[in-house]
């Protein structure tokens, strides 16, 4: 019987694999009174039948660092704590059936090249040496992964705990949380039941590492954790006489992936619509679901054709178990928003044995320091909005997010599930004039506009997409004319009160002490000069601000400034649901701008970077003179009410100026060439604000705020990078992000993002260059090229945008 403490330094709920993996790596930091509660076993939630593939390559350059990191420690493991965990480098082999699934592996082998990852694209012949098994009908060709591995999952999760218990972490099985005490913002103890009844463990920080019952142990903290369980399908055959170990084969294109074991075949399985299942059971422990043949049955009929051996073998397992999906297909880390010390590790999408190790790590560095080891943004907690949390919405969208792991990952791919949540009071307006809609964040956006007797809808290639010319054209416009596209799912966040000056200078790298109606371009630093956020902030008047910030990040940055609070006096409120926003943008947007409203729109009243109430029609509105791609414009904020009538008054106005919608296809590709900032991709918490090119927004003279002390030291030490733009010199290839960046022939990093950008007729990259102790002259001196694909693409490197460098056409 283990012995609990009535207090901790930390409370792990949850004793699956990641949750094991959290308290190992807390531990190792020298951590004390660690405890972990199972309300089982340990590893009898979904650790204990996962498939065990452990592989090296994800789909970012920090998602990757986290994977290699995992193979690393599970390789060294066995030597500490003296249990086998099964892991062997057996590599990989991911065969395409398709040209578009050559492209896309072929893309991903050259990322992986950037990251540092072993990697080979091979021939059919080549993968038929490897896997001598595989019928290679119909491949076309494949990547191999030397270094990739698998092992036994539950004994990972086992080694984990033991070398967590080495180092003085409990961790008490049969115990299961049934509450928590809370004061304001933070969790004060966890009530637990176990073996010799109930209890409380007083504690000053939890991390939910619950698994399948992730979602329900977040509400009952009073946090959101979006995750879903859904049926997880795979079969293991007889013993096949003379089965020698095999890499792990993935075949994408049938759904199915196989390991080797013990002289047996794994064929597991991702179909295209799976099957939500729970709420998880309270007394749920190694358990599995009903058989359920039909559903398999068709992948099943693939898999016998392409690994004949495995159709001769005869099924000696059929199972079924549960395992937790997230609606974007990533896992749910960090600190909880809302909570100032509720953490999570959840929700795994069937990927948590290779994760946890690096998962585990990362929490454990972030929980240690107080701030994300790097940039963690793909998997951080705050990116999951309150309303992910519906289990309507869950259920729908996990039923199609499982299938798109093995789906073809496309640029551009919108998910088709839970579609329609948000909508901007121009949803319906947009979709008359044929706008085809993506979706962010729960949010309709109009990506681009279909021509009259074009199907306005996506047909996805790595190629060029259908909507290629159309974004051509509606950026010409913009250009040239005048264009018109929606902003409204951005986020806004009105920050007001006696200290909102003095606290929103404390948060921004920019001086925010400005007159009423003026705009500023800023950046949330953190300590280490990083971004936290990218933002416009607008003076509305003498004691309140307009935050404008994407809407991927609102909550996020919502969540920043109010953890940053403390006592100043003042109040943040979400109003991005109360207006819309129109950008009217183009060489004759003045033009439409006086022909709907007696405001004056001249330099001299209405210069760049200034906000005025105007009236628009018969309604009234706020003009903010800012533009994101390049050119003369308005950013038009109006009241939901007011909305719909100023678009059909600037619809109306626009027909004799040839005013164009526009979509968020457009706004990339004008935003590219101007060289601005994407944040997320070309801008991080880890990337220092002087070396993206953006010390113009920083104002050191000002009193001291975040992360000012870190720029004003790399001014003195000098840059180690700097962000640099990229025109490939062929105008066929196309870019998107993690592109390979040679300079001399030599990878020396990758393309943060890319876009088509289709005025100056090629496409665009933006990436960061090393460069410590050269000048920019000597960056571009150097030879640049791109690899996509594999294939090396000469490339034009520019430290000035390329488009407009010295910014006249906003100011026009």
């Amino acid at each position: 019987m283990t012995a609990l403490p009535d207090k901790a330094r930390v409370v792990i709920v949850g004793g699956g694999v990641v949750g094991c993996s959290v308290a190992y790596h807390l531990t190792k930091l020298g951590w004390k009174d660690v405890v972990l509660l199972e309300r089982k076993q340990l590893t009898s939630g979904t650790t204990w039948h996962a498939a065990g593939l452990i592989a090296q390559l994800r789909a970012t350059a920090n998602m990757t660092r986290l994977a290699k990191y995992s193979q690393e420690l599970y390789g060294g493991l066995e030597a500490e704590t003296g249990l086998a965990t099964g892991f062997r480098r057996v590599g990989s082999i991911t065969a395409a059936l398709t040209q578009e699934r050559r492209e896309e592996i072929f893309r991903s082998a050259a990322m992986a090249r950037a990251f540092g990852v072993e990697v080979e694209e091979i021939t059919p012949d080549e993968i038929g040496a490897r896997y001598p098994h595989l019928n290679l009908d119909g491949v076309v060709a494949g990547v191999y992964l030397a270094r990739d591995g698998q092992g036994d999952p539950g004994n990972i999760a086992l080694a984990l705990a033991k070398g967590a218990r080495q180092r003085g972490a409990v961790i008490a099985e049969q115990t299961a949380v049934t509450g928590f005490s809370r004061a304001g913002q933070r969790v004060t103890g966890v009530d637990y039941a176990g073996p010799e009844g109930p209890g409380h463990i007083a504690c000053d920080m939890v991390v939910n590492c619950a698994g399948l019952w992730g979602r329900e142990v977040g509400r009952m903290a009073g946090v959101n954790v979006p995750l879903q369980a859904c049926e997880h399908f795979y079969i293991v055959s007889e013993p096949i006489a003379g089965l020698e170990q095999l890499p792990v084969l993935r075949v994408p294109d049938e759904c199915a992936y196989y390991k080797v074991d013990a002289g047996k075949l794994m064929l597991g399985a991702f179909e295209p619509k799976a099957k939500p299942w729970g709420p998880p059971r309270p007394d749920f422990e190694f358990d599995q679901l009903p058989d359920d043949f039909d559903h398999f049955e068709s992948i099943l009929e693939m898999a016998v054709n392409r690994v004949p051996i495995l159709g001769a073998a005869g099924i000696h397992t059929f199972f079924n178990g549960p395992e937790s999906f997230t609606p974007d297909n990533a896992y749910h880390l960090g600190l909880a928003p809302g909570m100032d010390n509720v953490w999570v590790a959840a929700g795994f999408n069937s990927i948590g044995i290779q994760s946890a190790g690096g998962a585990g790590m990362a929490l454990a560095q972030w929980m240690q320091d107080g701030e994300k080891p790097f940039d963690l943004g793909d998997v951080d907690i705050a990116r999951a909005h309150p309303f992910q949390g519906n289990q309507r919405y869950l259920r729908a969208r996990v039923s199609e997010t499982l299938g798109l792991l093995y789906a073809d990952h496309f640029p551009y791919r919108q998910k088709a599930s839970a579609r329609g949540v948000r909508r901007t009071p121009f949803h319906a307006h947009l979709a008359e004039q044929g706008a085809v809609f993506g979706e962010l964040a729960g949010w309709e956006r109009a990506n681009w506009f279909a021509q009259p007797g074009q199907a306005a809808e996506y047909a996805y290639s790595w190629q060029r997409q259908a909507f290629f010319p159309n974004v051509a054209a509606e950026l010409a416009a913009v250009r040239t004319g005048v264009g018109m596209y929606d902003m409204s799912s951005f986020g806004k966040l009105r920050v007001e009160g006696p200290d909102a000056e003095s606290f929103l200078n404390h948060l921004c790298g920019a001086d925010m002490a400005v007159p009423v109606g003026k705009i500023v371009y800023t950046q949330f630093l953190n300590p280490k000069g990083g971004i936290e956020a990218d933002v416009t902030v607008t003076r509305l008047s003498e004691t309140a601000y307009l935050v404008v910030t994407p809407a991927a990040t609102r909550l996020a940055d919502e969540t920043w400034l109010r953890r940053h609070l403390g006592e100043s006096r003042v109040v943040i409120t979400d109003v991005t649901a109360g207006e819309g926003v129109l950008a009217v943008m183009g060489p004759r947007a003045r033009d439409l701008m006086a022909l709907v409203s007696p405001g004056d729109f001249s330099n001299a009243a209405n210069p760049f970077g200034t906000m005025q109430e105007i009236e628009l029609g018969m309604g009234l509105a706020r003009a903010h003179r800012v533009s994101y791609v390049g050119e003369l414009g308005w950013e038009l904020y109006l009241s939901a009410d007011m909305a719909g009538h100023a678009f059909e008054t600037l619809w109306e106005a626009g027909q004799d100026l040839g005013l164009k919608l526009c979509g968020m296809h457009m706004m990339d590709s004008a935003r590219i060439e101007k060289a601005f900032r994407h944040f997320g991709h070309d801008i991080t918490c880890e990337d220092h604000v002087l070396e993206a090119g953006l010390g113009f927004a920083v104002k050191t003279a000002k009193p001291a705020f975040i992360g000012r002390d870190a720029v004003l030291r790399k001014k003195e030490a000098g840059l180690e990078r700097r962000m640099l733009q990229f025109r490939l010199t062929d105008p066929e290839p196309l870019l998107y992000h993690n592109e390979p960046l040679l300079r001399d022939g030599q990878i020396v990093g990758h393309l943060s993002s890319g876009a088509y950008g289709h005025h100056l007729g090629a496409a665009i990259g933006m990436g960061y260059a090393p460069c410590r102790g050269e000048t920019v002259a000597d960056l571009l001196a150097s030879r640049w090229e791109v690899d996509v694909a594999g294939v090396r693409v000469p490339a034009v490197a520019s430290a000035r945008p390329m488009y407009d460098p010295d910014g006249d056409r906003v100011r026009m």
